[in-house]
């Protein structure tokens, strides 16, 4: 079984990893992102809560996404490993966690931070914002994601840590060198 978090932030390489492993392994790959989509989409009770926010231009409050992770996880295809990406941001929602799993039965393997220079971050979401069209992509744009991910996601990387539960790998590299960087150190 493997019940892998992916840090990192934004353009990192977190999502392509995941989902490749996820595939691998057999085991749900578990994107916040796509949950929220998900739940609206199908007009949940707690999907039309975020549809709410969304609408309003407001994050989704921990607790709306802490229940929607909690719904997720307890699902049979993940007694099996997940590999969790965008899930916990912060420290608080890491507690949660470890919370929730303990009612469940399961625990973390390792969290994985992924770690990628500013410039080559910057690079890549800009190149993905022209070939997509993406406005939100803009340096501008861009730097403050990566200020804001530091600030947040810095104290979750010292958590895990502290734990003995963290791995980095160098996600400056080909996508099948780091898939091969990543293999190896979650063996290990």
């Amino acid at each position: 079984m493997t019940r892998l978090i992916f840090l990192g932030p934004p353009g990192s390489g977190k999502g392509t990893q995941a989902a490749q492993l996820a595939n691998n392994e057999q085991i749900p790959h578990i994107s916040t992102g796509e949950l929220l989509r998900k739940a609206v989409a199908d007009k949940t009770p707690l999907g039309l809560k975020v549809k709410s926010y969304l609408d309003e231009g407001e994050l989704v409050p921990d607790k709306v996404v802490l229940d929607l992770m909690g719904e997720r996880l307890s699902k049979d295809d993940a007694r099996s490993g997940w590999i969790l990406d965008g899930f916990p941001r912060n420290v608080a929602q890491a507690e949660f966690l470890d919370k929730l799993l303990g009612e469940v039965g399961q625990w973390t393997d390792w969290a994985i931070a992924m770690e990628v220079p500013d410039e080559v971050i910057v690079d890549r979401l800009r190149e993905r914002g022209r070939k997509e069209g993406r406005s939100d992509d803009s340096e501008e744009t861009i730097r403050h994601r990566l200020e804001v991910y530091r600030e947040k996601t810095a104290p979750l990387i010292d958590f895990y840590r502290a734990r003995g539960q963290l791995k980095s790998v160098n996600g400056n590299q080909s996508i099948t060198d780091v898939a091969a960087a990543l293999k190896q150190a979650i063996a290990s």
